[in-house]
């Protein structure tokens, strides 16, 4: 939404500020996860499908294009983030960032690393032929690898250069939207 300059009003919940399991927010969504879309008396959960429905309200032709194949190939890489990518590097998240360090599982650890730094290798030989992961232009696909590629980038660890990843993540860096809503304290 910020994105495409769409006004909106933002709730803070989960992390920090709690109230996932509230009855409130457990009616709109079941996961207790976030995010969580209203749009009146339309609630939608699920990141990627958040971002294509936004996509294709308010953004056609930008971040939604209206030719089918090249809409097609963004939105393998919005499924392939959430089903492969994201699995991982929650799991890494959990285990290294919001674990203390006396209780954390190194195999665990090094599991997760190893996944991460092979699925990640996937994006930069990607990156190699285009600006973005959604090809020439910058679209949906960069909006769902995003906040995954900062958590990677910014946390203290060895991890292998992907100097196609980084061009990208340094292109989004540029972005307004990338940091007022992305590039915010991990914890």
């Amino acid at each position: 939404m910020e994105e495409l300059n769409v006004p909106y009003r933002q709730i803070d919940i989960g992390g920090k500020f709690g109230r996932l399991n509230d009855p409130e927010y457990l009616r709109m969504n079941p996961n207790a996860v976030i995010p969580c879309l209203q749009e009146d008396d339309f609630i939608l959960w699920e990141s990627n499908t958040i971002i294509r429905y936004i996509a294709a309200k308010f953004g056609k032709d930008s971040l939604y294009p209206s030719d089918l194949r090249e809409r097609a190939s963004i939105e393998k890489w919005m499924d392939w983030v959430g089903c492969n990518l994201f699995p991982p590097i929650k799991q890494f998240m959990i285990s290294f960032i919001r674990t203390p360090e006396d209780q954390r599982d190194p195999k665990m650890i090094t599991q997760s690393l190893t996944e991460i730094e092979k699925l990640l290798k996937i994006i930069d030989d990607t990156l190699s032929n285009q600006q973005y992961l959604s090809g020439n232009t910058f679209g949906m696909a960069d909006i769902a690898l995003a906040p995954l590629a900062y958590l990677w980038l910014n946390v203290e660890i060895e991890r292998p250069s992907l100097p196609n990843l980084e061009r990208w993540y340094q292109l989004l860096t540029e972005r307004p939207t990338f940091k007022k809503i992305v590039m915010i304290e991990i914890n």
